[in-house]
């Protein structure tokens, strides 16, 4: 077996466990927030805001900074210092004491993850680009794979043990995922040569190989819009299903379920349109699925119990894995080659900053304006990155376009 396609399926079943792990406790933080002493729901909805952000915050500004390094040391070393990072910060959380703690966790938290990222890098680096589309997406169904089973098991874990072992079990399976990653890993790394204005890499090298290009410039813009509609509806939507459901119902379980329906159906369309694209091009599917995904957020705004959500929910995580696919394809096309790392820097910076302004945007609109509004906000947006899309975003090059993906052998 080549050695890009053994690397690929570790990395997967690496960050299966990892996500996973992030995904038993980050849809339950609003329940935590109310455990830790906040009892009124605007200071919930406010308090859920600045937890998300806080990590987003100091992740805008170190994720370039892991980027670079990842250029100069090797993608590997990065993959496990998100993960082994990750263990340690997320496991402390289950003592914090109060509000206060948690958001400086998490604060720290923001400062040595990103497993996505720093996981998309080696791939993305590693696999030949005309198997850009299914390598990544294939990625994007760990990620989402991940993501489904998390929240079921993070519902059934806080509703049997409470929340704070939730966050203990996630810390085991970050370190699980970091010694998968750790023992059977292997990368052949030489750094690329630098540019002689900038030898050294860094934020500021990152941000010149993307300020040439404009296609990456206008990528950006994009992946910003459908970040920030998606984490507009982060610490909404467990507040939303409790709203849904009488208060003696497990609301962890359902909301685990919600969650886990989204993620699962995600990783089902990660592998399946990650492949399609490259056969019909990366641009027309992040245009098509863009304006799904933002006509599919309209009728939540009307939903009447949590199994209306639950189909909704699962319908939008199939089209929006499309997205995410397309636009990690793309930009493993456009990125400089030996300089995937600082591409994908800047890249999780620009997720990054979205993370933190949207989770605030949407606390903001859901404590003025109520917990439906956020649902509207965030199909509106999507319509904005589909219009982006479709006039700044140009065609994959020709050689990308042309390439007809195999089945792996």
């Amino acid at each position: 077996m080549e050695v890009w396609k053994r690397n690929l399926y570790v990395i997967w079943a690496a960050e299966l466990v990892a996500i996973a792990g992030f995904s038993v406790v980050m849809p339950f933080l609003p329940y935590y927030v109310q455990e830790l002493g906040i009892s009124e729901l605007h200071e919930v909805e406010l308090w859920s805001g600045v937890l998300f952000a806080s990590q987003a915050v100091t992740m805008t500004i170190f994720a370039p900074i892991w980027g670079s390094v990842a250029d100069r040391y090797g993608r590997k070393l990065m993959v496990q210092r998100a993960m082994f990072g990750g263990a340690v910060v997320l496991a402390m959380m289950g003592f914090a004491q109060n509000v206060w703690q948690l958001a400086i966790l998490r604060a720290i938290q923001g400062m040595l993850t990103g497993t996505v990222p720093a996981a998309t890098t080696l791939v993305a680096s590693s696999a030949p680009r005309e198997r850009s589309g299914y390598a990544l997406g294939l990625l994007q169904t760990a990620v989402w794979s991940g993501a489904s089973v998390g929240p079921l098991l993070g519902g059934l874990v806080a509703d049997t043990w409470g929340y704070r072992a939730a966050f203990w079990v996630t810390g085991s399976l970050l370190f699980t995922g970091g010694l998968t990653v750790w023992r059977f890993v292997e990368e052949d790394f030489h750094p690329a040569e630098r540019d002689a204005a900038s030898p050294d890499g860094g934020f500021w090298y990152g941000l010149r190989l993307v300020a040439r290009d404009h296609g990456l410039i206008s990528l950006f813009f994009v992946r910003i819009l459908v970040r920030l509609a998606v984490r507009t509806l982060g610490p909404i939507l467990p507040l939303f299903v409790q709203s849904l459901i009488p208060t003696s119902t497990r609301v962890a379980s359902v909301t685990g379920l919600i969650s886990g329906a989204s993620a699962a159906t995600s990783a089902v369309g990660a592998l399946t349109l990650g492949r399609a694209s490259d056969r019909l091009g990366y641009r027309r599917v992040l245009l098509v699925c863009a304006l799904l995904s933002g006509l599919i957020y309209i009728p939540q705004f009307f939903v009447a119990n949590p199994w209306q959500l639950l189909v909704l929910q699962g319908l939008l995580g199939l089209v929006m894995s499309g997205v995410l696919a397309s636009i990690s394809a793309l930009l493993a096309n456009l990125a400089p080659e030996g300089h995937q790392g600082a591409v994908y820097g800047v890249d999780s910076s620009a997720v990054a900053m979205a993370n933190a302004i949207g989770p605030m945007l949407g606390a903001s609109v859901a404590a003025a304006f109520g917990l439906r509004i956020p649902f509207l906000l965030a199909g509106a947006v999507f319509f904005l990155a589909a219009g982006l899309g479709w006039f700044a975003v140009p065609k994959p090059q020709p050689a990308a376009a042309r390439a007809m993906l195999k089945e792996p052998s």
